[in-house]
């Protein structure tokens, strides 16, 4: 599903041209003030264009018309800019309706035979079956069996992920292919309100609506749109006092120039374009507020497991008792994991080749091999031979040992104290119930993990990581990873309330979970981003889904959610900066002949009053679409504090803003100077 990066591919641009006129309609326009106003003040001028033809007194009708090709284009371009943004959005749902194309399913009956079913006909709580090379029809959850899925149609991802029945990676998505084995699923959705079709509606804009910034923002500039009307009226009497005319085509270029145009006319393509970004992040967010809060977000909540360490403990050191060769103690640890088929037992083999790679160890015939259980909290192996190793947590090896009437060796219980302590898992082997040393296991904390929570740090944001471990061992990789704070031993009810304190104070709060019992969690959360794989529990409690099943997303997401807001602000700054410039263009042009002394203000020293009116309109014309690749790309961020952002951002685009005008409209002037 990873759509181009192109900003202007040329079936975009034409589809986006076309909408650019179908806007036009004034129901679509009243959505946008400021924009309408400029329609409002077009179609004046159309008048005032034809009327100057035959009558006096409003200047040439060539003139006439030059303002209002202007002003159309400065139309044309705004609407421009919101339809290329919404184009990519449509061509991206293209994409995905190849995806959702009919897909025959397999229905399951009562009589445990199956029926082919069009995918469209599937119900909620039905049962379908798939088997190698099927696309599974629609939403779902494995009920049974274990399969090998291709989810490269939704991410883009072309490794294979496994999903099995039970646990926090039962949920399948429609459009996805088996690879392998055999699944049965139960359909979660009604039809027409899968996870593609909500994703469809979604990137075509659809189901956007405005965020409460945005809304306050387009507030703010309908009152700038209503004091600028004021003044320009209130201006007609003051130039009559002053025996200055002014046509009505001065009138309306000087209140479109001094209206923030700039930032109206860019203001939908900012917000589309940031859930834009998040979707090519491969993150599908529910609503554009969900994106915009991540960039307010106070506080970040990450499991431990998978996110901040590789996701599985390793073996990383052998410690033998007094006594005990350290040859015979490696080979007990071998014997005992073998036939461990977890990553735990895999990675203790591993260390035992790397120590001595000559020594091969295999499983001595007649062996019983004694899987890891609930009550002995052990596994291990018993041998022909009479050998009996057990290996397991400290306290129920130690019962073991004692029990059988043995001594736990102090210096042993020294060493689990010792890995204890710095984080790691302590596993005490026994042979013929005698403790001989202890196995160290380590959580691996992920490459570049503390320098990415140094960037979350520097943006403001505070993170909290959640572990079932107990408090010594989450304290340890708390301070090893970089975060700020840590809940151990966590059930659904902690995270839960540690969201609702932080809330209480009045911060925002994101968390990130892919299991039923993160779904209250999710739900709570201001921002909370449910794993694709996840529980369908979960995913409809989060508002967004992300489609990698990558905990680390809500780092970019939270930087992306802090690009949406900067642009919107940086652009906002720079249209009013603009305001400040075309202001010292037109206003000594209107009254120069009258006032001689606004001759001062005329810094620009502009040809003549037609030509500043015209320079000023055409420059705040042509500024849209230069600034449409910024509101679709977004200004870059950097994550180097707010007050030193705002400086810079004042700094650029304020400063910037109110020299390009300057420059520009001088231009424009020079160069109408040599037609006229």
């Amino acid at each position: 599903m990873k759509p181009s990066h192109k900003l202007f591919e040329r079936t975009l641009v034409q589809t986006a041209l076309k909408q650019s006129f179908i806007k036009l309609d004034p129901r679509k326009m009243v959505r946008n003030p400021v924009m309408f106003t400029v329609e409002i003040g077009t179609l004046i001028m159309a008048y005032v264009t034809v009327y100057s033809i035959t009558h006096h007194g409003q200047g040439s009708a060539l003139y006439n018309f030059f303002i209002f090709f202007v002003l159309f284009l400065t139309v044309l371009f705004a609407n421009f800019a919101e339809a290329i943004a919404e184009a990519r959005g449509k061509a991206q749902a293209d994409s995905l309706r190849k995806t959702r194309e009919e897909t025959p399913a397999k229905l399951l009956l009562g009589n445990g035979e199956y029926e082919i079913r069009s995918s469209s006909l599937l119900k909620k709580g039905d049962i379908f079956i798939c088997e190698t090379g099927d696309l599974i029809a629609t939403d779902g959850e494995i009920i049974e069996g274990i399969a090998t899925i291709d989810e490269s149609a939704i991410t883009g991802e072309s490794a294979p992920v496994i999903r099995e029945s039970g646990g926090d990676k039962s949920s399948v998505t429609g459009g996805t292919k088996v690879l392998s084995d055999r699944i049965k699923v139960r359909v979660t959705t009604q039809p027409g309100e899968s996870f593609l079709d909500k994703m469809i509606a979604l990137v075509e804009g659809a189901s956007r609506q405005k965020t409460p910034n945005e809304i306050a923002l387009i507030i703010l500039l309908a009152s700038f749109t209503l004091v600028f009307i004021m003044v320009c009226v209130t201006l007609k009497p003051f130039a009559d006092y002053a025996n200055t005319p002014i046509t009505i085509a001065a009138l309306i270029s000087l209140f479109v120039c001094l209206i923030p145009t700039t930032i109206g006319g860019l203001l939908s393509a900012i917000g589309i374009a940031g859930m834009d970004r998040a979707l090519r992040a491969n993150v599908i967010t529910k609503s554009g507020k969900a994106v915009e809060t991540a960039g307010d977000i106070d506080v970040l909540l990450l499991d431990k497991t998978g996110t901040i360490t590789i996701g599985n403990r390793k073996a990383t050191q052998f410690y033998a008792g007094n006594g005990v060769e350290e040859a015979h103690f490696v080979n007990a640890c071998v014997l005992a994991s073998l036939a461990d088929e977890t990553p735990e037992g895999k990675s203790i083999v591993e260390l035992a080749e790397a120590i001595n790679t000559n020594n091969r160890i295999t499983i001595p015939e007649g062996s019983t091999f004694m899987s890891f259980t609930a009550e002995t909290r052990s596994s291990g192996i018993d041998t022909e031979n009479g050998r009996r190793i057990r290996k397991g947590a400290f306290d129920a090896i130690k019962k073991m040992v004692e029990n059988a009437g043995h001594q736990f060796p102090n210096e042993i219980e020294e060493h689990v104290k010792q890995i204890s302590s710095k984080g790691g898992t302590p596993l005490v082997l026994a042979e013929n119930e005698t403790a001989l040393g202890v196995i160290e296991l380590q959580d691996i904390i992920k490459p570049g993990i503390s320098e990415r929570f140094e960037r979350l740090r520097k943006m403001g944001v505070k993170t909290v990581m959640v572990t079932g471990d107990n408090p010594l061992t989450a304290k340890y990789i708390a301070e090893k990873a970089g975060v700020d704070d840590f809940i151990a031993e966590a059930r659904p009810e902690d995270k839960m309330n540690y969201i609702k304190a932080e809330q209480a104070q009045g911060k925002l709060v994101a968390m990130m979970g892919d299991g039923t019992n993160d779904a209250p969690a999710l739900a709570q959360a201001d921002v909370g981003v449910a794993m694709n794989s996840g529980t369908q529990a979960a995913k409809e409690a989060g508002n967004m889904v992300d489609l990698d099943n990558d905990p680390t997303k809500l780092i970019e997401i939270v930087e992306i959610g802090k690009q949406l807001l900067i642009t919107r602000g940086t652009l906002t700054t720079f249209s009013i900066a603009n305001d400040v410039a075309k202001y010292f263009a037109i206003v000594p042009a209107l009254f120069i002949a009258s006032i001689p002394a606004l001759q001062y203000l005329n810094i620009m020293g502009l040809n003549s009053p037609e030509s500043a009116i015209l320079s000023a309109v055409i420059f705040n014309a042509i500024i849209i679409p230069i600034l449409i690749p910024l509101a679709l790309k977004g200004v870059a961020y950097k994550p180097i504090g707010a007050t030193a952002l705002l400086r810079r951002n004042l700094l650029v685009y304020g400063l910037g803003g109110l020299i390009a005008p300057f420059i520009g409209i001088k231009l424009i002037d020079l160069l109408i100077g040599l037609f006229i």
